[in-house]
């Protein structure tokens, strides 16, 4: 632990006019409906605003109030909290800033300087989803592993702690800390890169480690730490796993009952995703795809429940927890429902784990269906990749990924922002770990279609909707489609409003009970943040934290991803609020004319699968951009002449790692010259169909 003071730029010293809450508690927050105050708004983590001055048959009154530019145009995945007229939000790289809330003047501002080149270390862009508040002092997980408590009022440090278990693997930072009985819990990243899983609680006031819960089994040669990971042991197969990490990061979601005492805390996906080269194909590998109760006190485990056994498709089950008093059968139920990326719907009895419902909430092949008896999915041949490539729905996307759904207790339905997006898993049985920074999936390079007409076939596969799901009847009730997936996380409002931002650049708000649009503005940006709602000088607000990014445009950019641009700014909205967003930037720019160098057919296929091996993962397979980060077949003439230099890490500072540790020399030159054919290619398109330039950055 590091205790020190760093800079704050600060916009004074005073908070005019606003008055700074000390204390940040559950009962608070459930009766405070004009603060937004933990991450769901309250401990069950609902995401239901009790406030009406916002309503159905008014809403198309609402006008821009203001509107606060972040750092870093990369995805922004944060919600905001509000506590007493101030905003805490964070960007790219774990920036804080603490806004006026009524007018998104900047209080403070928070820079953690994380090293730019550390993007190698994390899948998915350098997110962060958010800060939570305590006594006085914010706290943030910066993306390079270390939470970092701030005093409220000024930005300064309080103290700092190192999260990282071992720095020679690629430990990440990307969700929101949560904080219960005066604990900071937080967890970590980078389960497809290599790391072995567990959730961290640091005392809040001093930053000293209270206990720390590991979510897969460690070193099989060691004892086990405790009783969960002997029973977690039980379930892993050979030596394979410890050697790749075993995965199971808990890297988003958690929820907490006060009266029962229980953390609910969400584990993803193994490492590496093939079941076949991390566990000899065998055992339910525990507590991979499970939802996981826990004591706050002492991180004692209480119970599971696993909704993906013997997890190999990156089945994560840290998607947004919800917790609800719910009458089901004319019984009253506490519990817990969460939509993960496997493509069912879970209702689970609260207090012991029991499952009640599981049912499927989009197009799902790898398993027929849950049986409510034994709470295990029926899994279809069509399903299992590891004996040879299969196409499957979900795919490791999910059917809802990160973006926070939320539930409205005056309808009773969950509104789920859901994906149709299928993957096609090749296996590869021969991988072994190798170092820090490099992807371990068991699985082939990720590559797509390089003509528009294969593309295009791919892409009509990838649907995007807002769901009314009703957990008590299991069903649909309405929904609204999209023409893509990444959508943003929802909000809803005792105005009888469901809010939700769009991957193609609007915020919306659709009639809670009928799901029909009333409303919506331009973002230019996609929208992927949950929306919140807040009250200052009894005005209403409605904000999102706007900036395209994260997983699906870096890695699957030719799915159509690169209709916006990264632009990264919160945006409020008021009834009769009269600021102007201002104008989007250039997404259209011409293509250079490719280097007239000749091309070797072998080289041009070696370079095919470097590229797609090491480079598609951020800059889009098949060398089709996302527009977050540059599209490699735009390269001008001066980055053609210095490419080698880049990939060696001339530009490590403005975020391009350096590659020379896995890549020679002829390796780069054979990248080089696909990119190469990559831009012909793309020029031979366009000529061909009229189009204009795709957008690129």
């Amino acid at each position: 632990m590091k205790i020190g003071i760093a800079t704050a730029v600060a916009a004074g010293t005073l908070f005019a006019g606003l008055v700074f809450a000390a204390v940040v508690n559950a009962s608070r927050a459930d009766k405070d409906a004009g603060n937004w105050l933990f991450h769901g708004r309250t401990y069950d983590e609902q995401r239901f605003s009790p406030l009406e001055q916002v309503k159905a048959s008014n809403v198309g009154k609402l006008g821009l109030a203001w509107t606060y530019k972040l750092d870093i145009d990369r995805g922004v995945e944060a919600t905001p909290i509000i506590v007493d007229g101030v905003m805490y939000v964070t960007g790219a790289y774990s920036i804080v800033s603490a806004l006026d809330a009524a007018t998104g003047k900047e209080l403070w501002k928070f820079d953690p300087k994380v090293p730019k080149d550390k993007d190698r270390d994390g899948c998915c862009d350098a997110v962060n989803r958010g800060v939570a508040l305590s006594n006085g002092k914010v706290y943030v997980g910066a993306y390079d592993g270390r939470l970092i408590a701030l005093n409220a009022k000024t930005g300064a440090v309080i103290w700092e702690a190192d999260t990282v278990l071992d720095h020679s693997r690629s430990y990440t930072v990307t969700g929101a800390p949560r904080v219960v009985k005066g604990k900071v819990l937080i967890g970590n990243g980078g389960a497809e890169l290599g790391v072995r899983g567990y959730l961290t609680a640091y005392d809040a006031e001093t930053g000293k480690q209270a206990w720390r819960f590991f979510t897969v089994p460690g070193d099989p040669a060691l004892p086990p730490e405790d009783k969960a990971m002997e029973m977690a042991r039980k379930t892993w197969f050979g030596d394979q796993y410890w050697k790749f990490g075993g995965g199971g990061t808990v890297w988003d979601s958690m929820a907490y009952d006060p009266e029962l005492d229980l953390l609910y805390v969400g584990v993803g996906n193994g490492s590496p995703w093939n079941r076949k080269l991390r566990s000899e194909g065998k055992g339910d590998n525990l507590f991979l795809s499970s939802i996981v109760a826990l004591r706050p006190d002492t991180g004692e485990y209480v119970w599971h429940y696993q909704t993906t056994p013997g997890e190999t498709w990156d089945f994560t089950a840290t998607q947004h927890i919800i917790l609800a008093d719910l009458d089901i059968g004319g019984t009253k139920r506490k519990v817990l429902m969460q939509a993960p990326k496997n493509g069912f719907f879970y209702v689970l009895d609260r207090a012991t784990g029991a499952l009640i419902s599981a049912d499927s909430y989009v197009p799902v092949t790898w398993a027929k269906r849950v049986d409510i008896k034994t709470g295990r999915p029926e899994q279809t041949v069509e399903g299992d990749w590891t004996g040879g490539a299969k196409l499957v729905f979900p795919g490791p996307a999910g059917g809802h990924n990160w973006q926070p759904m939320s539930y409205d207790p005056q309808t009773g339905l969950v509104y789920i922002p859901a994906q149709e997006a299928p993957a096609f898993y090749p296996p590869d049985d021969s991988q072994r770990w190798t170092s820090k920074g490099n992807w371990h999936l068991g699985a082939a390079p990720l590559a797509l279609p390089e003509t528009l007409k294969e593309l295009t076939g791919v892409q009509s596969l990838y649907k995007g909707h807002l769901i009314a799901w009703d957990p008590v009847a299991k069903k649909e009730i309405w929904r609204q489609n999209y023409d893509q997936i990444w959508n943003g996380g929802t909000l809803a409002t005792a105005g009888n409003l469901v809010f939700q931002g769009t991957a193609d650049g609007r915020f919306v708000a659709y009639s809670a009970d009928k799901g029909v649009k009333l409303w919506e503005t331009s973002a230019n940006t996609g929208v992927m943040a949950g929306p919140v709602s807040y009250s200052v000088n009894g005005e209403q607000y409605i904000a999102v934290a706007a900036g395209w990014g994260g997983a699906y445009p870096l890695a699957l950019g030719a799915m159509g991803a690169a209709k916006v641009r990264a632009e990264a700014r919160v945006l409020a909205f008021k009834l009769g609020g009269t600021a102007t967003l201002p104008p989007p930037q250039n997404s259209l720019v011409a293509l250079p004319e490719p280097p007239a160098t000749p091309l070797d057919a072998k080289a041009v296929d070696r370079g095919r699968i470097a590229y797609n091996s090491h480079c598609g993962m951020c800059h889009g397979p098949s060398a089709i951009g996302g527009g977050v980060l540059p599209d490699l077949r735009y390269l001008t003439p001066e980055k053609h002449q210095i490419i080698a230099g880049i990939v060696a890490g001339a530009y490590a500072q403005k975020g391009m790692p350096a590659f020379m540790d896995v890549l020679k020399m002829d390796d780069i030159e054979d990248i080089h010259q696909y990119l190469i054919q990559r831009a012909r290619d793309l020029k031979r398109d366009l000529a061909n169909n009229g189009a204009t330039a795709p957008a690129v950055k």
